[in-house]
């Protein structure tokens, strides 16, 4: 065994994870399916200016190939988030036929890949010459038309909107027609779910909501009959209610009704009476076999033809597992992915996800529930570097304010050839997550390895507030936002400190979005932490709720508490409103093409801290939106993070370029 490189302090060590490498791999496939024998899933590409394109697996054994070149995007931007843009259907003849979203233009696209000629994509839909124009998700095709979601603007505000289900025509006779697409359902709901049709075609089932509740706080499962004529008849409620969210809908092959829903405080399955809407637990658990519904098209339940159930479930982490719904069995599927995504599909005894696990990135992967055998078909987790220099996360939980139990992953300074400095604690940085109803789970991601690698630990929380841990957990930030997240952070991070993890004196707090408003509150709230990376953030609550999109528009209400008492809280909370409190150095980073975050809400904190001796950097990005997507945006951002810690952290960085602090 070769000996160990003398060592070198904490956050000095060299390494081969850079931040090119971190860029290159970010992101995973989503949005799975199959068409026929075949699977088809998009990836992205941060290198071609951060587009998705869409792959195709041929069910002959042959590797994965894009097929759709550069410009084609295939990301819908209904809600701003997106939802599922794509699907498909085999034919006789002539190949599969696909419908996509094309993110430049929100248009609906056909398109033939096996055709002869290979003829373009053709568009099915108008362009929307009205505020944010006219938007599809969450697709299905039905004889000579899709079936999906239309979101369609009525004015100039984000707000001006309204959502229906419509059928588009396949023949293009839309393509410059609004008026040839037919409206299906009213517009009664603010927001609605893709349909999910019956297997005899004669009833759809879909998820819908209004203000000011969010899809985690109650959804409501609407079935109606399908006409002769296809058109949609009257709604009838038979699941959910303001206080019941159910997540996701299906239908099995043998008309059984599916639906996950967290009435019993846990996300699991029920069996639903479509005609009484009686619903039974298929497998009750203290596990979350769902999740908050972010975008339409997301799948954590996939029903087999045999009558089996392919289930993700757990906590903090979900993992793929078989369910018989006559006597609950579960059988998890083997292999080493510790997290799945909400993208399940099936074709005949086959199960197709998205997993990864602390070793390895996303990738898509195949159960065949007839053998038990696993194994990944796409998008392979390709080691970029010697694995060796990858974290061992260490899932833990603490103790906060009132004895409560916080969650959190802690990924301490790893590198395989630089003994840990004897004299010296580590820094480490407190990753907060977006959402703020969400979670991470532990799994690789480079962009931790790139700072572990070089001696800074990272320890990722899943707050109080946090999916992945039932209702109660969630509902610990209800008009809490600002306090549990800052409180339980700062727990995590002193506790790491008091017993000898972390050194008191160099911890940093980033995070981005939802994680970007804890980072700088925390700021204003406390002075544990030096410094702190915020990424476009919310800091503003009174301007948030009036500038951002319609889906988060009224998500303030729960987090912070009613209209009537947002300015006091606003001014109780928001870092703008205190950042008289700020004394920490910071870089804010912010693309300006933000419209769930705008550029605005760190415009008022510079302006607030204007004449303030606070060191702070604020860096700004063309064309990125909510979520860094291209590969140079990641590299800047990532290097001018390591460049706050290294200065203020007093570590002796020369291989980034050094972050110009003001004043």
């Amino acid at each position: 065994m070769a000996p160990l490189t003398p060592s070198r302090p904490y956050g000095g060590w060299p390494s081969p994870i850079d931040a090119a490498l971190a860029a290159a791999l970010d992101g995973r496939p989503e949005y799975v399916g199959t068409i026929g024998p075949e699977v088809w899933w998009t990836e992205p590409r941060p290198e071609e200016e951060g587009r998705r394109t869409l792959v195709r697996r041929p069910a002959d054994g042959r590797p994965e190939r894009p097929v759709l070149p550069a410009p084609w995007n295939v990301r819908s931007r209904v809600t701003e988030y997106g939802g599922r843009p794509w699907a498909g259907v085999e034919r006789h003849c002539g190949g599969p036929l696909l419908v996509f979203v094309h993110f430049a233009d929100q248009r609906l696209y056909a398109y033939e890949p096996d055709a002869p000629g290979a003829p373009a994509p053709r568009p099915l839909t108008p362009v929307g010459t009205v505020g944010g124009g006219l938007r599809w998700a969450d697709p299905v095709l039905r004889g000579d038309e899709v079936w999906c979601v239309l979101e369609e603007f009525t004015g100039p505000a984000p707000t001006d909107v309204r959502r229906v289900l419509a059928a588009v025509p396949l023949d293009g006779s839309a393509a410059e027609d609004r008026h040839a697409v037919r409206e299906l359902t009213d517009d009664r709901h603010r927001f609605t779910t893709g349909p999910r049709l019956s297997p005899d075609g004669r009833t759809v089932a879909r998820l819908v909501w209004d203000h000011p509740r969010m899809p985690w706080d109650g959804t409501e499962l609407l079935l109606a009959e399908v006409t002769a004529t296809g058109t949609i008849g009257a709604p009838r409620t038979v699941l959910g209610g303001p206080d019941e969210a159910v997540a996701q809908v299906e239908w099995a092959p043998d008309g059984t009704l599916l639906a996950v829903s967290d009435r019993g405080g846990w996300w699991n399955p029920y069996r639903v009476d479509p005609h009484s809407g009686e619903a039974v637990n298929l497998c009750p658990r203290e596990e979350e076999f769902g999740g908050p519904l972010w975008k339409p098209g997301l799948s954590w339940l996939a029903p087999l033809p045999d009558g089996l159930v392919a289930v993700l479930h757990g906590q903090g982490s979900s993992v793929l597992g078989v369910l018989d719904p006559e006597s609950g069995d579960l059988v998890d599927a083997a292999g080493p992915w510790t997290s799945w995504q909400p993208t399940l599909a099936v074709s005949d005894s086959r199960v197709f996800g998205v997993a990864a696990s602390p070793r390895s990135g996303y990738e898509v992967v195949e159960l065949d529930t007839a053998t038990g055998h696993a194994r990944v078909i796409g998008a392979r987790a390709a080691d970029p570097v010697d694995p060796s220099y990858y974290p061992e996360p260490q899932s833990r939980t603490f103790t906060g304010p009132d004895d409560r139990e916080i969650h959190a992953h802690v990924y301490p300074p790893h590198h395989p050839d630089r003994p840990a400095p004897a004299d010296e604690l580590p820094p480490y940085v407190v990753w907060v997550h977006g959402g703020p109803t969400d979670h991470v789970p532990p799994v690789l991601d480079l962009h931790i390895a790139y700072f572990t690698s070089r001696g800074i630990g990272v320890v990722e929380v899943n707050y109080g507030g946090s999916s992945g841990y039932g209702r109660a957990y969630r509902e610990r930030l209800r008009e809490q936002w600002g306090v549990v997240d800052v409180e339980d952070c700062a727990a995590v991070a002193r506790a790491l400190a008091a017993e000898g993890t972390a050194d008191p004196d160099r911890l940093a707090i980033r995070g981005g979005s939802a994680g970007g408003w804890t980072a700088a509150a925390s700021l204003a709230a406390t002075d544990l932490y030096a410094c702190a990376a915020i990424i476009y953030p919310v800091l503003d609550l009174r301007g948030f709720a009036a500038e951002t999109h319609d889906l988060e528009s009224r998500y303030i209400d729960g987090l912070a508490g009613p209209p009537q008492t947002l300015d006091l809280i606003s001014r109780e909370r928001s870092p703008v409103a205190r950042a008289d409190r700020i004394t920490a150095p910071f870089v804010l980073l912010q693309g300006l093409d933000d419209p769930i975050c705008p550029p605005a809400q760190a415009e008022r904190l510079l302006a607030a801290l204007r004449g303030r001796a606070v060191p702070h950097a604020y860096v700004t990005f063309e064309g990125e939106g909510h979520g860094f997507r291209r590969a140079d945006t990641m590299v800047r951002a990532l290097e001018a993070e390591l460049s706050l810690y290294a200065q203020v952290f007093g570590i002796e960085r020369t291989d980034v370029p050094r972050l110009p602090l003001e004043p």
